[in-house]
């Protein structure tokens, strides 16, 4: 899978102005927006905003297919190159307020309150979950993110974890409800992640953990488990590779809830190779006996694989109840296939 064909139903100042013909595209994850309005800037002639996916066709979500979007021209198109279609649906329930008509451009005027940018603000991606947008500025660039209302504060949980660590997170520049704007955190993901990624990371979101255990200060998980002498604490919701930075930098704070910290472990050995299960626990498991010398971790983790996919079903579910339905193909069958999980890791 290298690409996706891409239609895109474009408004713009003056009002819809109509379809495109499929384009091609490079890169096959539907989210990943920035080579979608390059191709949609050289057709219109003026630039572009996606706003959200409105089908897809073929492919397997999230990736591939044919991809029809709502799209928001910044200016007049060239209308030679639209054919007439049927307007997107105004409004719908759940709609977020980046998925509307000037949506992308009110979060950009925000991040210009902010910071001095040196050139065009550019949309990285865009789905039900978020938006992020790379903004130039003298320094180097700067990350723009917005969510939905139904995850964390991340700039609040970055800041809780930078008191203890600030290495392990990017610097928050500004934030407001639903919306973030960090420094850059250098380095490349950790894909494929080696024992040096694991090494150079898990320890020290350990430390941090065990530091912040106590009083809960951001909602609870809903699937608690037993505590082999663990804390409950913040866990980081999504803590995989992808999520880190080979600087040392964790990235991506907005699933994090207050749990168990095997649950974080148990989403390393999830996306990890096999063969690396094993330096994984161990090096998880020493790390929390030099904090917490009576407690059990391995015991934690064995029972945290069942726990994790409940969790996982969990919010799954949630994203399903709480954003429209043109985007709910990317998670739908996700809560079932957790729960299946579950059944196999109990044989």
């Amino acid at each position: 899978m290298t690409g996706r064909s891409v239609i895109a139903l474009v408004s713009a100042p003056s009002g819809f102005a109509g379809r495109t013909d499929p384009l091609p595209v490079p890169t096959a994850d539907w989210y990943h927006v920035e080579p979608v309005n390059e191709v949609l800037e050289e057709l219109l002639g003026v630039p572009t905003h996606v706003l959200r996916l409105v089908g897809a066709e073929g492919g397997r979500a999230p990736t591939g297919g044919v991809v029809t979007y709502h799209v928001e021209a910044l200016g007049e198109p060239d209308r030679t190159t639209l054919h007439p279609a049927e307007e997107p649906e105004a409004d719908a329930e759940f709609r977020l307020p980046y998925a509307r008509p000037g949506g992308p451009s009110e979060l950009i005027a925000w991040a210009d309150s902010q910071v001095t940018r040196t050139g065009p603000a550019v949309q990285v991606r865009t789905w039900n979950l978020s938006t992020v947008l790379r903004l130039p500025t003298a320094t180097g660039p700067v990350w723009l993110k917005s969510i939905p209302p139904f995850f964390a504060d991340e700039g609040a949980v970055i800041g809780m974890v930078g008191t203890h660590d600030p290495s392990l997170v990017p610097d928050v520049i500004a934030s407001a409800p639903q919306r973030v704007l960090l420094a850059d955190a250098p380095g490349d993901k950790c894909w494929p992640v080696t024992p040096e990624h694991v090494e150079l990371i898990v320890p020290r979101w350990v430390a941090v953990q065990n530091a912040l255990a106590g009083a809960p200060r951001l909602r609870p998980t809903a699937v608690p488990m037993p505590s082999f002498g663990l804390p409950d604490t913040l866990t980081h919701g999504d803590f995989h590779p992808g999520n880190w930075r080979r600087s040392g930098e964790v990235i991506d704070w907005s699933d994090a809830v207050w749990g168990h910290p095997a649950l974080d472990a148990c989403r390393v050995l999830e996306y990890a190779d096999p063969a690396l299960h094993d330096h994984i626990r161990a090096v998880w498991s020493r790390a929390w006996l030099s904090h917490r010398p009576d407690s059990r971790p391995l015991e934690a983790l064995d029972v945290a694989r069942r726990a994790a996919h409940l969790h996982n079903a969990v919010k799954y579910q949630v994203f399903l109840d709480n954003i429209e339905e043109s985007e709910r193909i990317y998670h739908r069958g996700d809560p079932e296939a957790e729960l299946r999980a579950v059944r196999r890791s109990s044989r």
